[in-house]
């Protein structure tokens, strides 16, 4: 090749390179936009449940039964997730990802708008806590929809090398729906209760609507998924994702499941349960425990990134495994900071355990659980697992937790085994994990 001919080549690769490079940033951040929204809703529902909600909906029981009625309805949510990641990993892997990111968005934030619109118990009696737990239900089917797709698209439109990091940037959504949520109930929280009771609650739930219209607007500039566009060149959808998955890699589904539900089990025992336990056990004030948290995701959101970027260096699995080991050591500490009831110490435990501990567990899973699994039924397996992970771990953690707290007479002690107990088995899982098992095409390496 002449110099003319070299020189034509470099010349007319540029604009593809250019729109290539638009592109994967533009999906990275699209993805990080979106699963902000959808988080913002999910975890606003966790903290009106630790907060209002048995007062609201479950007035006529014990405090303790009211709360763990609260949570009940909180773990819905959970059991939607995989029925969620069934439905949209589907279509996900026949139709494509970015379509089914479209109807997750819709189906996130209009019944988390019409929580906001529920009568109380006193209005209309046990069909308040009815709706209640259908628009749980709801969410918790989009929730399971839109990490899976949301992650893809960003890990699919990353290149070679960068996959950690932007996987990581929709892993980044979790801490700015946190901070929003969070921001947004400490606001109304600081009402008299009558009010709170009444009307404040209400407020950060309509607000969904701008959100939802902000998440629409920017999801609609991504392209779709070039591995899925190249995958539906070269191949036919596979007729059945999620049986096809079940039936060649049952054993990647259950490490993923072992895996991941001790990093869900931490993050929600932490923004959820510690909540609850830190405001009505030890008494300390709900917005100080609100503000310490808002911190912490705060902090995620640097330390997501890194952790992804480190990930690139270092490995996705090795980063998961040191991730597991840290929040082992750190759970019996993070209980005995709570416990001393002094600002300062609290506010660290909060900002450690969810801007530290859990961006390092939770940064690497995208690449890492996507890897395992053939771009044909990726959107499914990925989806599959980690909901199905997320009801074992996130969602019946708070629960299970507040039981262990009243067979411990108030001492966390078992609560600390619980966790140190899911991390032992989440660090096996992980060393069974192969590495870079699939390329992005989806066929095996």
């Amino acid at each position: 090749m002449d110099l003319n001919t070299a020189s034509r080549g470099a010349s007319s690769s540029t604009p593809t390179e250019s729109k290539s490079v638009k592109h994967y940033v533009l999906a990275g951040w699209a993805s990080m936009a979106g699963t902000t929204i959808e988080w913002y809703d999910f975890f606003l529902y966790g903290t009106a449940a630790a907060l209002v909600f048995n007062k609201i909906f479950f007035p006529t029981l014990d405090p303790i039964l009211g709360t763990l009625a609260a949570f009940a309805t909180y773990g819905v949510g959970f059991v939607g997730r995989p029925m969620g990641g069934i439905i949209f990993g589907h279509f996900g892997d026949r139709i494509g990802r970015k379509s089914m990111l479209m109807v997750t968005l819709l189906m996130m934030g209009v019944p988390s708008m019409a929580i906001g619109l529920i009568p109380s118990y006193q209005s209309i009696g046990y069909w308040a806590a009815a709706t209640l737990v259908a628009m749980r239900f709801l969410q918790g089917m989009a929730v399971g929809g839109e990490w899976g797709g949301a992650v893809l698209m960003a890990v699919e439109h990353a290149p070679s090398g960068k996959k950690g990091f932007f996987g990581s940037l929709p892993q980044t959504g979790v801490g700015f729906g946190l901070i929003l949520s969070s921001l947004a109930m400490a606001a109304v929280a600081v009402l008299p209760e009558s009010d709170l009771l009444s009307w404040g609650w209400r407020v950060p739930f309509l607000a969904s609507i701008l959100l939802v219209v902000v998440g629409w607007l920017i999801r609609t500039r991504v392209p779709e998924s070039p591995d899925f566009e190249r995958m539906k060149r070269e191949r036919p959808p596979v007729k059945a994702p999620v049986l096809d998955v079940i039936r060649k890699h049952p054993r990647e589904l259950l490490l993923i499941i072992g895996a991941r539900a001790a990093e869900n089990t931490w993050f929600y025992l932490v923004v959820a349960f510690a909540l609850a336990y830190a405001a009505n056990q030890l008494k300390i004030p709900k917005t100080e425990i609100l503000h310490a948290i808002t911190a912490g995701a705060a902090l995620s959101l640097v330390t997501m990134p890194f952790a992804g970027y480190v990930s690139d260096w270092i490995g996705q699995k090795r980063l998961f495994i040191i991730g597991l080991v840290v929040m082992c050591l750190f759970a019996s500490p993070f209980f005995t900071m709570l416990a001393t009831r002094e600002s300062s110490t609290v506010w660290w435990a909060m900002v450690l355990a969810v801007g530290v501990v859990f961006p390092i567990l939770y940064a690497p899973e995208s690449q890492l659980f996507a890897s395992q699994f053939p771009a044909q039924v990726r959107y499914s397996g990925i989806s599959v697992s980690v909901q199905v992970a997320g009801v074992l771990g996130g969602g019946i953690a708070p629960m299970i937790a507040t039981a262990l707290l009243a067979g411990g007479a108030g001492n966390p002690r078992y609560v600390v085994g619980y966790m140190i107990a899911l991390g032992l088995i989440a660090i096996a899982c992980a060393s069974c994990m192969r590495v870079g098992v699939h390329s992005g095409d989806g066929s095996s390496r």
